[in-house]
Formats: C-alpha cells, structure tokens, sequence
C-alpha cells in the first residue's frame, strides 16, 4: 500500500483531534476516528471519515494510529484496557501525539515495548492550538524509528507546516516540554505587561500600538494583545491544559530546579480555581489584575 493511502485512526477528536482528523481528510488521507462521545464524531463522519465503535475497531482498519486525548492515563487505557494496542498490525505505527510528559512517555514506550514490539512507536507531540490544528499548521516535534518516518510524512505534512525530528523515542517529548516552557513566559510576559499598565492607568490598545510592531514581541504575543483589548478570553488554548503542560514541565525538571516557573504555575492555579480553567491562558491578565 502506497504510504500516501494508508489508513490513519485519530483516536481523541477533542479541540486538537478533531483539527487534525479534518486535516489529514482535507490531504485525501482516508481517516477512522473515534472517541469516547460518539456525537463529538459526527461532524467529522459528514466529511468522510469512518468512525469507529471502539479503539479497538478503529486500530484493527488502520495501518498509522494517532492518540491524541488528555493525558497520560487515558494513552494507557486506550492502549492497554480498550484494546487498541492488541489490535494493530505487525509493523503499524502508533503515533502518540498528545502532551503527557517524560514520565508518561516512559510509561506507553514500556508498554508498547512489552505487548507490542512489532509496532513502531512514535513520540510527537505537536504545539499548536485549536485553529493551526484545522489549518494543519502545526509543528510536530517527532522522535522514533527512522524506519517509520516515509510513511507518516504524508500525515505529518497534512497535520503541521514543520516537523522536528529529534532522535528516539523520548525526545519529542522533552522538546515539547521546552516548548511549553518558552510559552508559558510568552504569555506570562503578556499577561503581568498588560496587567501593569492597567494598574499604571494606561489601557491595553496603548499597549498593543507601542509594542505591536516592537522586535521583542512575537506576532503570538501581538495577536493575544489584541484579543485581551477585546476581552476576548474564548480558549484557542485552555488555561487548565497550559497549566497541565506547565506541571509536566516542574515534574520533569525535578523539583526546585525551576522556581520561577513554580511561581508561575501557583498563578495559573489560582485561575483555576476561580473557574477560569477552561477560558484562553490569556485570562490569567484577570488573576493578575485582581490581586
């Protein structure tokens, strides 16, 4: 089977997962999704994906099986409890591309290396939110088999404008959560910035005309300007998933290692907890504000 038409399950058609099953079906890519809601599917069904009952069903069709859900427990039980490890063929790919840390990455790499040593695993996180997903604009830091890499480019091109191939399993991972890092300070510089000058009586659009066009700010951070002087907080990236990602940071650098970064993640908290969680990370100016 020509690499081009093999058959891709996206396994978590949240925000991200649904973004990418609809890229890799725009790039002629026949996809089998699944999720635990089935109606979460139903657009993506209207487009010409096939959908699947189970993630066993869904990795028994396909020959390139991406995971793309919450964290590290749920690969697992996809994986391992639900069947879909057990029903890939030999020399399948299982690409795990969602965010789950070094320790998780270390948990599906064992798991796969046990049940499974005839299935490649990929590592390949990918940074990005909800509207670079539906575009396939990502950016895929992928790690794994040199063997596998000709037969996920098609997918990975679909999905993402780069991909960073770093060596072994692993890696991707640990880039990620470097990722991760630079942009939780992104949006921290952001954030208390905005959250001075409101406090210094200035508003934010004085904000976003002087430094809109200054070398030090990236067009990201003048794009999440421009959507705080709106007071538009909807998620593109859901302040409870970066602290997640942030938390995933903290573990893998060991504790004490990254102080500023603690503080950090004790801001994001308090925005949790007021139940802010599930708007933008730039509604942490709000947390800030408020103190």
């Amino acid at each position: 089977m020509a690499a081009a038409n093999e058959p891709v399950a996206v396994l978590g058609i949240g925000a991200m997962g649904r973004g990418m099953a609809a890229s890799a079906l725009r790039a002629g890519i026949p996809v089998i999704v699944w999720d635990r809601t089935a109606r979460a599917t139903s657009d993506l069904a209207e487009r010409g994906a096939q959908v699947a009952a189970t993630p066993a069903d869904a990795a028994h069709r396909a020959s390139i099986v991406v995971t793309m859900v919450t964290d590290a427990d749920a690969v697992i039980s996809i994986a391992g409890d639900q069947g879909m490890l057990a029903a890939l063929a030999p020399d399948a790919i299982w690409a795990q591309m969602s965010t789950i840390g070094v320790a998780g990455i270390d948990r599906v790499a064992a798991l796969a290396s046990a049940q499974r040593p005839d299935v490649m695993l990929l590592d390949a996180p990918v940074s990005g939110s909800r509207e670079p997903a539906e575009r396939g604009q990502l950016t895929i830091f992928a790690s794994g088999p040199g063997r596998a890499r000709s037969r996920v480019t098609p997918l990975f091109d679909a999905l993402g404008q780069r991909t960073v191939w770093v060596g072994e399993t692993g890696a991707g991972t640990r880039l990620k959560l470097v990722n991760n890092t630079w942009l939780a300070f992104a949006n921290e510089a952001v954030a208390a910035s905005v959250a001075l000058a409101h406090r210094l009586g200035l508003p934010t659009s004085t904000v976003v005309d002087a430094l809109g066009g200054a070398p030090l700010v990236s067009p990201w951070q003048v794009a999440k300007l421009r959507r705080i002087a709106e007071g538009d907080f909807s998620a593109q990236f859901g302040l409870s998933l970066a602290l997640k990602d942030v938390r995933l940071a903290l573990q893998a650098a060991g504790d004490g290692r990254l102080d500023v970064l603690a503080c950090l993640a004790d801001e994001w908290q308090r925005g949790v907890d007021r139940g802010l969680g599930d708007q933008d990370l730039t509604v942490i100016t709000q947390v800030i504000d408020r103190q």
